[in-house]
C-alpha cells in the first residue's frame, strides 16, 4: 500500500496485525516490518502514530489488557452460580487464551518494553499474569465471603496455583490447546482442599 494511502482505524489495524505475526511467527518475529507488512502498510505508517516500536508495543499490550478487564467482571459476576470449578475453568480458558498466552513471553523477552509497562500501570511489568491475578483473587474471596469456599482459604495461594499452573497448561500452543476436561480436572485438584472445607 502506498504511504500516501490513508488506513481507516491505523492503530486498530497495526494491533490486530500485530497479534496476527505474534500467533503465527512468535515474539521473534515480530517487528515493525513485519507488522505493517501484515497490515498492508506502509512502515511509516506505525512511526505516524506512536513513538517508537517499543511504544507501540507497550500499547498492544495495554489495549489487550484492558480487554482483559471485561472478562474479569464477568468472572466476578459469576460467583454464587454454577460452580466454582466451572465458573475458574472458563476464566482460565478465556485469560489464557491463544493471545494473552503469545504476549506473555513477548513481555519477558523485552526490558524495554517491561520497562514501558511498568511506568504505564501498577504491576504492569507482567501484563496479562498481573490482569489474570487479579481477576482470580477477587472471585475467589467473593467466593469465599459467600461461603461456596472455606472460611480460611489461602486466597493467595490458591490464586498463584491457578494462575501459574493455568499459564503452564496453556503455554505450550503445540499442539494446541488443553481440554476443557483437563483444565477442570487441574482447576478442581487445586481447589478441591478448599472447597470441601467449606461449611455446609
Amino acid at each position: 500500500m502506498p504511504t500516501g494511502v490513508h488506513l481507516r482505524d491505523a492503530r486498530r489495524q497495526l494491533f490486530d496485525a500485530a497479534e496476527r505475526v505474534l500467533l503465527r511467527d512468535g515474539p521473534n518475529g515480530l517487528t515493525s516490518r513485519a507488522v505493517t507488512d501484515e497490515a498492508g502498510c506502509a512502515k511509516g505508517v506505525l512511526h505516524r502514530h506512536f513513538p517508537d516500536f517499543d511504544a507501540f508495543l507497550a500499547e498492544l499490550v495495554l489495549n489487550r489488557a484492558a480487554q482483559l478487564e471485561t472478562q474479569a467482571s464477568a468472572l466476578r459476576a459469576s460467583a454464587g452460580t454454577g460452580t466454582v470449578a466451572d465458573n475458574l475453568t472458563s476464566a482460565l480458558t478465556t485469560l489464557f487464551g491463544p493471545i494473552p498466552v503469545a504476549i506473555i513471553p513477548l513481555i519477558t523477552f523485552r526490558d524495554e518494553l517491561r520497562a514501558r509497562l511498568r511506568q504505564a500501570m501498577p504491576g504492569g511489568g507482567i501484563a496479562i499474569l498481573a490482569q489474570a491475578t487479579t481477576a482470580i483473587s477477587a472471585y475467589l474471596a467473593d467466593e469465599r465471603e459467600l461461603g461456596r469456599i472455606a472460611a480460611d482459604a489461602d486466597i493467595d495461594s490458591l490464586t498463584l496455583s491457578l494462575v501459574g499452573g493455568g499459564h503452564l497448561l496453556f503455554a505450550d500452543r503445540d499442539p494446541g490447546p488443553p481440554t476443557t476436561e483437563s483444565v477442570d480436572k487441574f482447576v478442581t485438584s487445586v481447589i478441591a482442599e478448599a472447597v470441601r472445607r467449606r461449611p455446609a
